[in-house]
């Protein structure tokens, strides 16, 4: 099966694609094929190569970097300054939406019908200065049938349309400096499935494999677009990250796959463990992820984390607290990569990710029952420079927590009912 690599610019509103020269697109065979387009930039602004792009209405100098919180809500968008958690943007907008960050500090990923929808929060820091201003739904949108999961990685960021199985990918930076969108790489896989994909320091892409029916495993490609491996060890395969040192690793439906050049299966404890989400960090080799170890468990709360040392290497399940329960959007690594956890009980607890100890347990919220569907309001997590963001969507709410402390720094009281959550930094 033919593996599709294109360069595609956006200039304008325009897409344009051309083929690589005939020697290029020869050495692929039948691993990979290889097509290349280039356009000029043709933004307008004074330096091009900064953050000054489009600049958002009524931008001021600011002392700092101003992080911004990004919420879903049924019919559109929130922006919040991350510090007052005051809303500072109301974007409307039909349909279930999901929303990640883009990874360059100031645009965000709003996953629509269409897409992936470019959200501009409206801060960024341009050669040590600091700007804030008025966030902007924008109508630029990296165009998928049934997007799906978004990964940021060293310097690039990757898209996933699970309605074909194509992989999108662009340098993270330059959907700063660039009018529009940036240039992007386009890949296939062989079938169109829920699948996910990195992109690795040295181009080479990792994706998973499956169609329809299910999930099997991960592929490698490598920069020209030849696949050089590939493990089908890996049912059901959903989740991912990257560990120090380049690892990555996947989930599977019994225990992790892991990538270092070469692939390895790490088995779980039980028969069924599933892994399906996994939160990384850049300093630390061991992975956290969720585990569910009864396949007819209904509902989506789930009473053990899994850490996974690629180092050892091995797979640990943790188990909560007596009745504490999470779901997958409860999970979160600490500015000392500690493990996150915010439990039914409204509290966040800290684990120690190499002995699973359990550190601190700080209360937030009341306690919450799961939800009927997984698309459903509850409370979700993320972490940024040690500050935990925590939504309350029975309170129509969202706090600012001190990891370090327990202390809620700031309380949002919002007008809707908080879903999905992502952080930019500014």
């Amino acid at each position: 099966m033919l593996g599709l690599r294109i360069i595609v610019s956006m200039v304008t509103g325009m897409k344009t694609a051309r083929l690589s020269p005939p020697i290029r697109w020869a050495t692929l065979g039948a691993a990979g094929l290889l097509v290349v387009g280039c356009s000029s930039d043709s933004g307008t602004t004074p330096d091009a190569s900064s953050g000054d792009v489009s600049p958002a209405a009524s931008v001021e100098e600011v002392s700092a970097p101003q992080s911004r919180v990004v919420l879903t809500y049924d019919g559109g968008v929130l922006v919040l300054d991350a510090g007052t958690l005051e809303v500072v943007g109301d974007h409307e907008k039909d349909g279930f939406l999901r929303v990640n960050a883009a990874g360059d500090g100031r645009h965000a990923l709003v996953t629509t019908d269409e897409g992936f929808q470019v959200l501009d929060t409206g801060v960024w820091t341009d050669g040590g200065t600091s700007y804030a201003g008025d966030p902007e739904l924008t109508d630029d949108v990296f165009a998928a049938d049934t997007a799906g999961h978004v990964v940021v990685h060293g310097d690039r960021t990757v898209l996933f349309a699970d309605g074909t199985g194509d992989i999108t990918s662009f340098e993270t930076a330059a959907l700063r400096s660039s009018e529009g969108l940036p240039e992007t790489e386009e890949w296939t896989s062989e079938e169109a499935h829920h699948g996910v994909a990195i992109e690795l320091e040295d181009g080479s892409m990792l994706s998973t494999l499956g169609n329809e029916d299910g999930r099997s495993g991960v592929r490698v490609l490598d920069a020209s677009g030849a696949e050089v491996a590939r493990n089908e060890e890996c049912p059901g395969v959903h989740g991912e990250g990257t560990v120090a040192g380049e690892v990555a690793v996947f989930g599977c439906e019994d225990g992790v796959l892991v990538y270092d050049g070469e692939f390895a299966k790490l088995t779980a404890p039980d028969e069924f463990g599933r892994t399906g989400n996994v939160f990384t960090t850049e300093t630390s080799p061991v992975a956290l992820g969720d585990y569910k170890s009864d396949p007819d468990l209904e509902g989506y709360l789930l009473s053990d984390i899994a850490l996974v040392d690629t180092a050892a290497p091995g797979l640990t399940v943790v188990p909560l607290p007596e009745g504490v329960r999470y779901t997958f959007r409860d999970l979160a690594r600490g500015p000392q990569d500690e493990a996150v956890v915010l439990g039914s009980d409204g509290a966040l607890h800290l684990f120690d990710e190499e002995s699973g100890e359990l550190l601190e347990s700080h209360p937030v919220i009341d306690a919450w029952e799961g939800p009927a569907e997984w698309q459903d309001p509850h409370p979700a997590l993320k972490v940024v420079d040690g500050i935990a963001y925590v939504t309350e969507p029975a309170a129509n709410a969202v706090h600012a927590v001190d990891l370090a402390t327990g202390e809620v720094l700031a309380t949002g009281e919002l007008d809707v009912t908080p879903n999905e959550i992502a952080v930019v930094t500014g």
